[in-house]
């Protein structure tokens, strides 16, 4: 499926679940939504933050679709599913957003893991969390972000269980998608992160570890949803973790 079809699927509410493996060769996106007057300070966090916030794009205040990604994508339909936000705290999930929408409102889309996935697959990596059709797990860690005026908080990071062998070669992979988080942030313990418990993910579903497997963490767009806890914004509206926007990028695997 190409992407402008997955998205008239996500549209019409025929593909509710997470996006992981779906297109693969095509960038997909965290997307963060803000008020206008928070976009200067969000966008000097995202560069201050490049690892858990590579920006793909920036909209104008109330534009719906985002012109160099997806030209003709609605921003409000095209994910499968919304976090709304209210001071920091998520007040619910939805599936569109058209009762929300604010004509200055600014859309930001994040690069995201699921990017380079496909090229993890081809070379032989399993992927667990696709395997058990789950949410791919994120945690909280205990590392600061950079912060920007409002903007600050924890880095948060995905975890997906690699053969222990094969962690070299899985860094090298991974890093050739630097729009995408590129390498692990870290593999092995996860207590190095403050993470205590891997079966009581933060966001997403707990994954089963091997025993010749290692835990190797990725910066994560979901960051701005934790983030959102200490800026407290009036509005805060994001994708909901693991169900992603995707756009008509094309990416090398």
């Amino acid at each position: 499926m190409k992407p402008r079809e997955l998205r008239a699927e996500i549209r019409a509410g025929r593909f509710p679940g997470t996006t992981s493996g779906a297109c693969p060769g095509y960038v997909q996106t965290n997307l963060v939504i803000l008020p206008a007057s928070l976009a200067r300070d969000f966008r000097r966090f995202c560069e201050r933050n490049p690892r858990p916030c590579p920006l793909v794009e920036q909209t104008a205040p109330g534009e719906v679709s985002p012109r160099e990604s997806a030209p003709g994508a609605d921003l409000r339909t095209d994910a499968p599913l919304y976090r709304i936000y209210r001071n920091g705290e998520l007040e619910r999930e939805v599936s569109e957003i058209d009762a929300f929408w604010r004509d200055d409102l600014v859309s930001f889309l994040l690069g995201c893991s699921f990017t380079f996935e496909a090229a993890l697959s081809r070379a032989g990596i399993r992927l667990r969390h696709q395997e058990e059709g789950t949410v791919v797990p994120m945690y909280v860690t205990n590392r600061a972000t950079v912060p920007a005026g409002s903007f600050e908080g924890p880095l948060v990071v995905s975890m997906r269980p690699v053969p222990a062998q094969r962690v070299d070669e899985v860094r090298k992979i991974t890093a050739r998608y630097p729009g995408s988080h590129g390498e692990p942030v870290h593999v092995g313990t996860p207590r190095a992160l403050g993470i205590e418990d891997l079966s009581r993910p933060d966001y997403g579903d707990a994954v089963a570890i091997a025993d010749d497997e290692s835990p190797a963490f990725w910066a994560c767009g979901v960051t701005p949803q934790a983030v959102a806890r200490h800026a407290r914004p009036e509005l805060l509206i994001t994708h909901a973790p693991g169900h992603m926007f995707v756009t008509d990028l094309p990416m090398t695997l």
